[in-house]
């Protein structure tokens, strides 16, 4: 999985670049087609704001999220995106089921 991480107005650190990729290696274990990741954070006055595309085979997860901390909001945007993963996974299973099963 190749992780692209950018920031604006916001110096991206080793510390938040560390949280994200940690955070990501717990999404790819729902869900291990990952290829792709870009990550882009943003501030802007008093809200932390991040947004991630994950592409996946034959489709793209993006979610956004926003806090007044960047750590809570990285949290947030892995839940949105686990939850999306989880359901992207649940509909592809029972398309495969329904085709085999007939």
């Amino acid at each position: 999985m190749q992780v692209n991480i950018s920031g604006h107005q916001l110096e991206v650190t080793e510390p938040l670049r560390d949280y994200i990729n940690e955070k990501l290696q717990r999404l790819e274990r729902h869900f291990d087609k990952i290829t792709n990741v870009q990550v882009t954070m943003c501030v802007e006055k008093l809200k932390q704001k991040i947004e991630a595309t994950l592409h996946i085979p034959g489709s793209e997860v993006v979610a956004n999220a926003e806090h007044t901390d960047m750590y809570a909001a990285i949290d947030a945007l892995t839940d949105k995106l686990d939850k999306q993963l989880k359901k992207h996974k649940e509909k592809t299973q029972s398309l495969l089921q329904g085709a085999t099963g007939r």
